[in-house]
């Protein structure tokens, strides 16, 4: 995000391009009948999620809207619900058992809704007891993780939403996750500025608990090939962690500023931190240091 602007930035060509604009209205795309959908306008950006070619984005007002990278305007856009506490804390593009791609979104207003990623179409609801902050769907699909106002994190079957575990562990309330590629790890982040990980075979207790310096855990990430995990305080602070080596070894990112994100690179090779600080509002990107730097050389 950049002020109203949605931005593309390559990292090839070191320049960004405006995806959306949400400061103008909206007006989605996509036309068919029973389709809940509507033109929007002064939309303030809450969360944000690409993968492949769609873009989806939540709002502070229970904004959703869905963009297809190679194609002008919102394919698909809609107020989730005319709650007055009706922040959409999070978004998900993610494929179900059966590789159907599906968008979720996680509300304030203790709702998650999932839609199919191609008609748009709102597929299923599921109601929890609390907020819900955060949510991360397992890489084969079937399993969900639910966070959010509330210690315990909830393991919940993707497909029905019926809940098959509760974590217990965090002393407060939890805001970020992430699958381990293999799908036998989840980790959590949390308000008590702990990351905790969870084997998903036995989940009477967490498997480890890594600490921040100071500040919440707000975002969590693992490279694609399961190697490294990245945990994000509020501020100031990015820890990434060897997960080969047990998560004992961990390397520790000191900048300035608030931090809107994280992120590592499909290849895994770099990893982008967003500072949402108003003077130094920026992307750094840091580049993944290797031994075999002779291979970069020519003969």
């Amino acid at each position: 995000m950049e002020n109203y602007s949605v931005m593309h930035w390559s990292s090839l060509l070191h320049k960004g391009e405006e995806v959306l604009n949400v400061a103008k209205p909206i007006v989605p795309n996509l036309k068919h009948p029973g389709l809940l959908s509507q033109q929007l306008s002064g939309v303030q950006i809450s969360t944000m999620v690409v993968k492949e070619n769609l873009m989806v984005a939540g709002g502070f007002q229970g904004e959703l809207i869905c963009k297809y990278l190679n194609q002008s305007g919102a394919a698909f856009c809609t107020k989730l619900t005319t709650d007055d506490n009706a922040i959409t804390n999070a978004v998900d593009v993610y494929n179900n058992p059966s590789g159907a791609m599906r968008v979720m979104a996680a509300n304030n207003d203790a709702k998650i809704r999932i839609f199919d990623a191609e008609t748009f179409a709102s597929i299923n609801r599921y109601s929890f007891n609390w907020s819900v902050n955060n949510t991360s769907v397992s890489p084969d699909g079937k399993l969900l993780a639910v966070l959010g106002d509330s210690v315990e994190c909830l393991i919940v079957d993707a497909q029905s939403g019926k809940v098959t575990n509760s974590l217990k562990g965090h002393l407060d309330y939890s805001f970020a996750s992430a699958w381990h590629p293999d799908g036998h790890i989840l980790a959590t982040g949390n308000q008590d500025t702990s990351c905790r990980l969870w084997d998903i075979r036995n989940l009477s207790k967490s498997l480890a608990i890594l600490k921040g310096r100071m500040g919440a855990i707000r975002g969590v990430k693992f490279t694609s090939d399961g190697r490294f995990l990245a945990i994000a305080e509020p501020a100031d602070f990015v820890h990434i962690f060897d997960t080969k080596l047990g998560y004992v070894n961990c390397q520790e990112i000191d900048i300035f500023g608030e931090i809107a994100g994280i992120s590592f690179s499909p290849d895994t090779e770099a990893l982008f931190v967003g500072v949402a600080d108003r003077t130094y509002g920026s992307l750094l990107a840091y580049n993944r240091r290797r031994y075999n730097q002779y291979l970069d050389s020519m003969l």
